[in-house]
């Protein structure tokens, strides 16, 4: 597929169909993820693919959060959850979660998440070009730690999550702002 094309094409799939992806594919997909600019090629990311129970256990661990969660200031801090519960369906929906962690390191906080972005753009691209769907997760980040414990990470940070399958819906694009209405030229 032409990469304008790719682009124009990508979309937040939210409704995956019950078919496994192949490990050599998520594999592939992540390679393309890895291709992404680095700051300071620091390529500061790693990955746990999550299939089956521990992905779904995943997802509990975010019902459970929403379940279990007043209205705090630190929850309003983080946007409300209303969503957490949703994007934990839609984990358990499909085939294939891909945690992102990075390096707990307070001098490239910034860097490091500008470069998980772009490896995470490479990464939902690349499945489209597959013909597959993807969904960038960032609820995950209210069980951040428990996820890390989980899956035995302590000593990295959660970044976020991306879901990955074939896609059951077929949305239309959101509206985007007009460019006249966010560039300035001088």
């Amino acid at each position: 597929m032409e990469t304008q094309k790719v682009i124009e094409e990508r979309r937040s799939i939210r409704k995956f169909k019950n078919q496994k992806i192949s490990k050599e594919i998520v594999e592939n997909i992540i390679k393309y993820g890895t291709l992404a600019p680095s700051a300071k090629n620091r390529q500061n990311w790693y990955f746990s693919v999550l299939t089956n129970d521990i992905k779904d256990k995943v997802a509990d661990l975010m019902i459970e959060y929403v379940n279990n969660t007043d209205e705090t200031e630190e929850r309003k801090k983080m946007g409300s959850p209303s969503s957490v519960k949703y994007s934990a369906e839609v984990i358990k929906q499909a085939p294939v979660l891909i945690i992102i962690f990075k390096e707990k390191n307070d001098d490239y906080i910034i860097s490091d998440t500008l470069s998980i972005g772009a490896c995470i753009e490479n990464i939902c691209l690349r499945a489209t070009d597959l013909g597959l769907g993807s969904l960038w997760i960032r609820d995950i980040a209210y069980v951040s730690d428990s996820v890390a414990e989980l899956l035995e990470h302590t000593d990295l940070e959660l970044n976020c999550a991306i879901s990955i399958g074939i896609a059951d819906e077929n949305p239309k694009q959101r509206p985007r702002k007009e460019l006249v209405d966010i560039i300035e030229w001088h």
